[in-house]
């Protein structure tokens, strides 16, 4: 295979160090969560409802970037989320009640979700460039930056430091390293839509089976990254620095997932795959919910980790290679639909278990996982592109 040129090795190692920024700062919150939530005083219900803050603001901007790609590329957009999410993070360690707080979290919305659609939108682009499955490795770097941020994360919390003076430092970090990377991208009109292609794709069949299970798959996704600390804080009575440590083990085990994934989808096939992830994100997490043991726990999550790991970015490839549809509204759609899922997930689980506890209203993830098992034929190789 000839070797790619220059600029577009480098334009595949700035979209990995995107993804890395921007688990890496989600990772520094999701670990924190319970701090804010303990300052504050809110129950798990109220914070489900702070959370919705988080899935209205992504939403919105979800509805706009679409359009914003396909008028100027991803790259300009890259560069503006990404700052703006590094910078959202302040007014979360500043909030002083509970309607502030919303409002911080829309703003971390409005970051992430147009983050997470211009970058994914990006990886796309240098994939097809590629001629190769390289996207699983982009969603492998989202998870070390995520594992990145929740251990360092647990350490600062087990020390005692403040939210602000942590959050202050992962701003700082993740808006340096932005810049290089935006320097290394593609050019704007890479991936900008030619001859007025629309900024939505139609709803297909294939694209409508690509949407569910990877909402299914985000959801799940979601649910264990705002709610794993919780679930050992308060139900399992852990204290903060183990509490991290399940998040840390689902990123882990997600990145390890991802950073094999493009092999195992060569060798196994995407369809077999998918279904085989589903059974171990269920099996493992139900068994450990109903065991309800700290260590069992870390290990469900790992599961759930390595269950979900390569579900969404298989989908998303499928998605640039479905017929008669444009790569980047197809791509826009089944993204939405995932990130709906991932957004919409926290504030469900929160209102579940305001009722009926934390620890049964997480089988519903349990459900998810096995739906993907279900759903995995959704999931096809490209069709007439290179693998």
């Amino acid at each position: 295979m000839t070797r790619p040129p220059p600029p577009l090795r480098r334009a595949r190692l700035a979209v990995l160090a995107v993804f890395f920024i921007n688990g890496f700062a989600l990772g520094g919150w999701f670990v924190r969560i319970p701090a804010v939530q303990e300052r504050l005083g809110l129950g798990e219900g109220l914070l489900g409802v702070a959370l919705l803050g988080t899935a209205v603001g992504a939403l919105t901007a979800m509805t706009a970037v679409g359009g914003l790609i396909s008028r100027f590329g991803s790259r300009p957009v890259v560069g503006v989320s990404a700052v703006l999410l590094a910078a959202s993070l302040l007014p979360l360690a500043l909030a002083p009640n509970l309607p502030v707080l919303v409002a911080a979290l829309v703003l971390v919305g409005v970051g992430n979700g147009a983050l997470d659609v211009s970058m994914n939108a990006h990886a796309v682009t240098v994939e097809e460039r590629y001629g190769r499955r390289v996207m699983s490795t982009f969603h492998a770097a989202f998870s070390f930056g995520a594992l990145a941020g929740s251990v360092l994360g647990g350490l600062v919390a087990a020390a005692g430091v403040g939210v602000l003076p942590h959050f202050l430092a992962v701003s700082l970090l993740a808006t340096l390293a932005t810049v290089p990377a935006y320097l290394a991208l593609l050019p704007s009109g890479a991936d900008a839509a030619e001859g007025g292609a629309p900024a939505f794709a139609r709803p297909t069949r294939a694209l409508l089976g690509l949407g569910v299970i990877s909402f299914c798959v985000l959801l799940g996704e979601g649910a264990m990254s705002d709610w794993s600390a919780v679930y050992l804080d308060n139900d399992l009575e852990t204290g903060p620095g183990f509490a991290a440590a399940g998040y840390a083990a689902f990123s882990l085990a997600m990145a390890l997932g991802r950073l094999f994934g493009d092999g195992l989808a060569e060798r196994f096939g995407p369809a077999r795959l998918v279904r085989l992830c589903g059974a171990v994100a269920a099996l493992g997490l139900g068994a450990a919910l109903a065991i309800g043991n700290p260590a069992l726990a870390l290990v469900g999550f790992a599961c759930a980790g390595a269950g979900f790991s390569v579900v969404f970015p298989l989908a998303l490839s499928a998605a640039g290679g479905a017929e008669d549809v444009a790569t980047g509204p197809a791509l826009a759609a089944v993204a939405t639909a995932g990130y709906t899922g991932f957004l919409i997930g926290p504030p469900a689980i929160g209102f579940v278990a305001e009722i009926a506890g934390l620890g049964a209203a997480l089988y519903l993830v349990v459900g998810l996982s096995t739906a993907v098992f279900l759903l995995g034929g959704a999931v096809r190789p490209k069709s007439g592109k290179k693998e």
